[in-house]
């Protein structure tokens, strides 16, 4: 079963934020938007490219109202020292989350059981806290924050304009379409 148009299930987990430890919770991600953003573990080669790519557009996410929650298997003790001690991850201004139990790599299906690390995973979730997009990769292949920042301008466009659709590479500011009978066999 897809984990699309579901609702987060309840967790709790402590981060690393501005130099304090802070609780993260399913409640954490209702009211705004959030960007769940699952690495294999702390002191990796592609993770910390990723956290600074994150961190490097991390004014955009805070413009459009979203918080990015980036998600490993270590501890939030890891992520101090991580974040201490890696420059690109010294750029990090969001929580850094620590997973140690396992709890969120399985309930976000990004779970690796025979190395105890999760797959490099990106979910948008709405305010009201049901996700609405899903990417998951092989650990081998970093993504591009870029992307995630489209779809999530593309989910809360169809969430305020309900009846229309983003079309393939649709953009902010691009046409949409409205779903139509008319339209079919005609795009």
């Amino acid at each position: 079963m897809s984990l699309i148009n579901t609702q987060v299930q309840p967790f709790k987990a402590t981060a690393f934020q501005s130099g304090e430890f802070i609780q993260v919770s399913e409640a954490s991600l209702k009211g705004k938007w959030s960007v769940v953003i699952f690495m294999p573990a702390a002191f990796t080669f592609n993770c910390p490219t990723e956290v600074e790519d994150a961190a490097n557009h991390y004014a955009e996410f805070q413009k459009l109202g979203a918080e990015v929650y980036i998600v490993t298997t270590d501890t939030h003790f890891s992520h101090k020292v991580w974040h201490e001690t890696s420059p690109a991850v010294g750029k990090a201004q969001f929580p850094l989350v620590g997973d140690p139990t396992h709890q969120l790599t399985r309930a976000f299906d990004v779970h690796i059981d025979e190395e105890g690390l999760a797959l490099r995973g990106t979910f948008i979730i709405n305010p009201e806290g049901v996700i609405k997009t899903l990417e998951i990769h092989d650990n081998a292949i970093a993504r591009d924050v870029s992307e995630t920042l489209r779809k999530l301008k593309a989910a809360q466009f169809v969430a305020s304009h309900p009846g229309e659709v983003c079309p393939a590479k649709w953009n902010e500011g691009a046409k949409t379409i409205k779903p139509s009978l008319d339209l079919v066999g005609k795009i």
